[in-house]
């Protein structure tokens, strides 16, 4: 591999003090490591003129649907790991709800076996229950030695609280981390969107806020009283945003992860009668945005994960039947960009630290830093760049973005990935 040399960037890598009020500087890679910084000379190298680009630690979206194996027809792990790439994501957890389930090692190892020439880093969070039914429990010692570094239902909650009381034990001698949807389904009692004045509005069937603020307190009073680690997912609620806030300032090992959708976007979007702005957790209220917004600044939510779930067209169709799911790593650092950095909630560093630095410390990975010795997984931004969003332009296999149409602020320009360009502008 030709040693690679980016020239003039300025550097963004918060676990390294380095923001975005240094001065330019330059980044040798060699062999798919950062080599150096600062003022480089060298004559053999690729040379990327970053002249007016921020280089950020490639970003680690800790909450992926590839839909492989299974369901190829809307993702599968190449095309996700392109669309990961354009997104400036050098790292991807990827979630068990495949077809068959990831419960087992053979279904880890063709995950890590496809992922082998792919354009981002795959990591696989395989499930706690067989099947995801709650009614049996996987392998831990299996799938750990598979390579799953992650443990979860996500699509659904785990039912059998015994079950994941036992998973949330064991993860930590396994150095694995349980990763919690939290959901109340009795609650949830088959809704479609947030339940209030939309729901009532359309005669749609609504879930109410209650259904996540349950399962969120199931899983941080089991973490409080076993002493164990949870990370929280997808969290949609003010109530949620509370439940956490108050556990970190009792000591419990909770962190939690929000999407760009939560804290853009309300239940409002939903009058268009689109299903692609249709997920679970659903979109909800002006209230439940602001709470959000107010976990991201006060550090109570500690990373932005997209839930990036592809479906097709044709999946989509009917604003009630279709299956919830939206996707979003093409986006996600845009939107974040323009809904928290240029209204002045976040800083740049602040931003990168939730979508990069974090959720690698989260997942225990060698990824979120821009230092000698590090991978050479960068993404070169522009932060400043304006750009609409057009869903038959991005580089998965679906379409279902609720950004389409929208302006957003914040381009990557280049991704690199273990020293070789994955996506270039």
């Amino acid at each position: 591999m030709k040693d690679l040399l980016i020239k003039n960037a300025v550097v963004v890598s918060p676990a390294d003090g380095l923001n975005e009020k240094d001065g330019k500087t330059d980044i040798l890679i060699k062999d798919g490591v950062i080599a150096e910084l600062g003022k480089i000379q060298a004559d053999n190298a690729e040379v990327i003129d970053a002249d007016g680009l921020f280089a950020v630690p490639g970003f680690v979206d800790m909450h992926v649907h590839l839909r492989d194996p299974g369901q190829t027809q809307k993702e599968d792990i190449i095309t996700g790991c392109k669309a990961a790439a354009a997104g400036g994501v050098t790292s991807l957890l990827a979630m068990p709800n495949t077809a068959p389930t990831t419960d087992n090692a053979d279904v880890v190892g063709y995950i890590l076996d496809k992922a082998k020439d792919a354009d981002s880093r795959v990591y696989v969070a395989a499930s706690i229950t067989k099947g995801l039914k709650s009614e049996e429990p996987t392998c831990l010692d299996e799938l750990k030695s598979a390579g799953a570094i992650a443990l979860s239902d996500d699509g659904r909650p785990v039912e059998n609280t015994k079950f994941l009381s036992e998973a949330m034990k064991r993860a930590p001698q396994l150095k694995m981390k349980v990763v919690a949807h939290c959901e109340d389904l009795y609650l949830a009692d088959g809704g479609k969107i947030n339940e209030g004045e939309v729901s009532q509005k359309l005669g749609v069937k609504g879930i109410p806020a209650s259904a996540e603020d349950c399962g969120t307190g199931r899983e941080i009073a089991l973490a409080a009283a076993l002493d164990v680690p949870i990370h929280i997912c997808h969290v949609s609620t003010k109530t949620s945003v509370a439940l956490v806030r108050d556990a970190k300032r009792r000591g419990v090992k909770v962190t939690a992860e929000t999407a760009p959708h939560y804290f853009s976007l309300t239940e409002k979007e939903l009058l268009r009668g689109d299903a692609d702005y249709r997920m679970n957790p659903p979109l909800r209220t002006q209230s439940d945005v602001d709470a959000i917004i107010e976990g991201l600044q006060d550090g109570t939510l500690d990373a932005i994960a997209t839930d990036h779930a592809p479906h097709t067209v044709q999946d989509k169709a009917d604003f009630v039947t279709a299956p919830n799911g939206s996707i979003g790593m093409e986006t996600s650092f845009a939107v974040g960009c323009t809904y928290l950095v240029k209204s002045g909630l976040l800083s740049l560093s602040e931003l990168v630290r939730k979508m990069s630095t974090n959720p690698a410390d989260i997942l225990g990975i060698n990824a979120g830093r821009i230092c000698k010795g590090a991978p050479a997984d960068i993404a070169l931004i522009d932060a400043n760049e304006k750009w609409t969003v057009d869903e038959n332009k991005l580089h998965g296999k679906s379409k279902n973005t609720p950004f389409k149409g929208r302006t957003l602020c914040g381009k990557v320009k280049k991704t690199i990935m273990g020293g070789r360009v994955v996506f270039d502008e």
